[in-house]
């Protein structure tokens, strides 16, 4: 016989963007909706698919379901002319291949539409950079939310930005990087230097499609964070009232997991003094050029103090950038350590020998350093880096800036040097002795607390994942009687 409609669980279908960033939140949220008895799909292509497999295996494995409680569904990806093998926005390395993954973003409709029409999810989580997934949801009777894997500070600031300010006002003070724009209508005064905002000229493509992902999800069901109400409350507040948009705050979702160097990592960080390194990560995105490593580099000699980095291994060749005697530092007993490519991040944020993180901003990573309690140097490049970078310095107060000035993307050439007296300055204002840093440690403990308690039973995050199951489910039963 078969379930009735109470007694069959919710089920949630996760379509997450083609990148790192924004697939592993969501495999990690998944996971949460999952252990609160949730039945759980994942819409993604084969490679993408990789990225999250061994997260969702030991997801399911906890759960101890005799029926796995996230499925993965794959789709091929679509032929555009992309190199065999890039299904990722980390592969895009031209403006002809961005276009190309666009197109192939854009071709992932049909399959999305497909999948609601064949499985009839009871609601699709769909990322904010699939705008048309508000309207293929809507023709299949399903509540489309919108994911993208920011703050909801950003998410509101870029509102205001595209809401309130001309493009034309902007590339009016295309010659002075310095003047100050003013986003108006948020809970804090919030001003940023020209030159760290998007150009609407020079970015013409990219500014179009903003405006048409928040006007996509303007008329979704409502938006999923992946943050907690205690860390930015007045923007919960804002988003419901001011903005007259439905949010449900669900994070911090974040899962340690492990590689195949982590234990590595960990022996190294083992024999290092609590608080006694900087780990330095910029994401899966950002580029460097040679002059930006090299200076890099010199700001961890000048700063003294030990040091993890994680190094993109196609940013450029070593020997352009490694300056004299760096080499004898991360020597086998030296006080550095590089690791190309990829590191166990959260794992090394969470270990006691950590106590600074020099970041991108990135919303995963400046999320996952506050679950660790750990003080950021923000060095953002482009994107929602410069408005988490607010966040965290004026508003949050548990991080300094390196005085990054100027915003573009990987695909755009960046004569910004940042130079090593002021990487090595930052190092020392959130690790060092002074009463700026230790007021700055102590304000990333309390929201260490905050973060933990969130997610716990009674925790604000906990109940807004009840509360968003529950009126789901309530939504069905309504439309199904």
């Amino acid at each position: 016989m078969a379930c009735s409609n109470e007694q069959r669980p919710l089920h949630l279908l996760f379509f997450p963007f083609i990148a790192p960033g924004h697939l592993i939140p969501v495999a990690d949220m998944a996971a949460l909706f999952a252990s609160r008895g949730v039945k759980c799909s994942i819409l993604t292509t084969p490679a993408n698919a990789a990225v999250i497999r061994l997260a969702i295996d030991r997801a399911n494995a906890a759960l101890r379901g005799a029926v796995p409680a996230i499925d993965i569904s794959t789709v091929p990806f679509p032929d555009v002319g992309l190199p065999p093998g890039v299904e990722s926005a980390v592969g895009v390395n031209t403006d002809a291949e961005r276009d190309m993954m666009l197109e192939a973003v854009n071709q992932l409709r049909e399959p999305f539409a497909r999948f609601l029409a064949d499985r009839r999810p009871d609601a699709a989580v769909a990322d904010s950079f699939y705008p048309w997934a508000a309207d293929a949801a809507a023709e299949h009777g399903v509540p489309r939310l919108c994911f993208l894997g920011t703050s909801m500070f950003a998410r509101a600031c870029h509102d205001s930005l595209l809401r309130n300010i001309p493009p034309e006002d902007l590339i009016a003070a295309d010659d002075d990087p310095d003047a100050v724009v003013s986003l108006p209508g948020l809970p804090h005064r919030v001003e940023q230097r020209r030159g760290q905002v998007m150009d609407p000229k020079r970015n013409a493509p990219e500014w179009s499609f903003d405006k048409l992902v928040n006007d996509a999800d303007r008329r979704s069901y409502g938006e999923v964070f992946n943050s907690f109400a205690a860390l930015e409350p007045a923007y919960v507040e804002h988003y419901h009232a001011v903005l007259g948009r439905r949010a449900w705050l669900v994070g911090p979702v974040a899962h340690a997991s492990e590689g195949p160097e982590a234990q590595r990592c960990l022996r190294w960080l083992d024999g290092k003094p609590d608080g006694s390194v900087v780990y330095v990560s910029f994401g899966t995105l950002a580029r460097f050029t040679a002059a930006e490593l090299r200076e890099l580099a010199r700001g961890l000699q000048r700063s003294g103090r030990n040091f993890l980095w994680v190094v993109d291994g196609g940013d450029t060749d070593a020997s352009e950038w490694m300056p004299e005697g760096f080499e004898e530092l991360v020597a086998p007993q030296g006080r550095g350590l590089i690791f190309w490519e990829w590191a166990p991040q959260r794992l090394i944020l969470n270990h006691s020998a950590v106590g600074g993180f020099v970041t991108h901003c990135g919303w995963n990573s400046v999320l996952e350093a506050v679950s660790a309690g750990v003080p950021l140097v923000t060095w953002p490049r482009y994107s929602d880096q410069f408005y988490n970078e607010k966040l965290v310095v004026e508003v949050l107060k548990v991080g300094v800036g390196v005085g990054s000035a100027f915003f573009a993307s990987k695909l755009e050439v960046r004569g910004e040097v940042i130079s090593s007296e002021k990487i090595a300055e930052g190092i020392d204002r959130v690790m060092g002795d002074s009463e700026q840093a230790g007021e700055i440690r102590k304000k990333a403990l309390e929201l260490l607390d905050k973060a933990r308690s969130a997610a716990e039973k009674g925790g604000s995050s906990y109940d807004d994942v009840g509360q968003l199951i529950n009126e789901l489910m309530a939504r069905r039963g309504n439309v199904n009687t």
